[in-house]
């Protein structure tokens, strides 16, 4: 199997929104989750009110009645808007959660450059608190 073919598969499980869409999906309930780095969020900057959850854990801080489960991605049926930094790894991870049982499991085509790009809010990364697990912690 090709990474494209990977990639088509990973896209069958989720929906896909354009940023503005991402966006007023996040307003109506939903909660964006941002995969992306520490240190691309401190370079780029973060979606205001998103959760920070890095890729290397999402499985672990999303697992429903897992022990490392991160509270406030809520239960399955919420709507959780995976973003990345430029819509690609966002799909997998989106497709991921849908395999976890996130029935409405979705991404932001374009990532986060497409989101600022689109003039959508974007503000400073926080200072990291220190002593934390990566992904446990307040949305931002």
């Amino acid at each position: 199997m090709t990474l494209g073919e990977l990639f088509d598969d990973a896209r069958a499980w989720i929906e896909r929104l354009e940023p503005a869409d991402a966006q007023a999906a996040a307003a109506d309930g939903g909660l964006i989750v941002d995969v992306r780095s520490e240190r691309s969020r401190e370079r780029d900057g973060i979606v205001p009110g998103s959760l920070h959850v890095p890729r290397t854990v999402l499985e672990w801080r999303s697992e429903p009645g897992g022990r490392w489960r991160n509270p406030h991605l809520g239960d399955v049926e919420r709507r959780v808007i995976v973003l990345c930094d430029q819509g690609y790894s966002s799909v997998f991870a989106a497709a991921m959660l849908a395999q976890l049982g996130y029935a409405r499991a979705c991404d932001v085509i374009g990532g986060f450059e497409a989101w600022r790009e689109a003039g959508l809010p974007v503000g400073p990364a926080p200072a990291r608190s220190d002593g934390g697990l990566p992904g446990m912690g307040d949305p931002d």
